[in-house]
């Protein structure tokens, strides 16, 4: 039963990557440019989480942060995103499995828990650019407020 449960996951984890390499030429000029608004506003935490997530993310939630409907869910215009930043540090740091559901539409895959692999620096950066890009316009994370959510 698990490893059909892990061959899903990698299979989903396959079409999204092979989806985000077809369509990263057509989406690029829909990504947000660190001369937007709230981004500016933000910062170089901003600009410098534009370029952690060019290398993490954007394979799976898209340059222009729309994600793959029904296996990566969008961050552009998600609340969780822009809601209480504790919560989407959370699931930047320790990651997210299970069933969840974005503006109506259900996923059930994982996020990987990037607090092994990325500093709070660059934690803080990265959510600072996603609550700022694409029309999102929460405000800034720091790398104390990183350091300071628990699993």
């Amino acid at each position: 039963m698990e490893r059909s449960r892990i061959a899903r996951l990698a299979a989903v984890a396959l079409i999204g990557v092979l989806a985000a390499c077809a369509k990263s030429n057509s989406t690029a000029s829909e990504s947000a440019s660190p001369s937007s608004p709230a981004i500016a506003q933000n910062g170089a935490a901003a600009n410098d989480g534009a370029k952690v997530y060019t290398q993490n993310c954007s394979s799976c939630h898209q340059p222009n942060g729309k994600g793959v409907a029904g296996t990566f869910p969008p961050l552009a215009g998600n609340p969780t995103v822009t809601g209480d930043s504790t919560a989407v540090i959370h699931i930047v740091r320790y990651g997210l499995s299970g069933s969840i559901s974005v503006a109506g539409t259900s996923y059930n895959g994982m996020m990987p828990a990037w607090g092994q692999s990325l500093s709070n620096a660059d934690i803080a950066s990265v959510v600072t650019y996603i609550r700022s890009a694409w029309g999102n316009k929460a405000g800034a994370v720091t790398e104390s407020q990183v350091a300071g959510v628990s699993q």
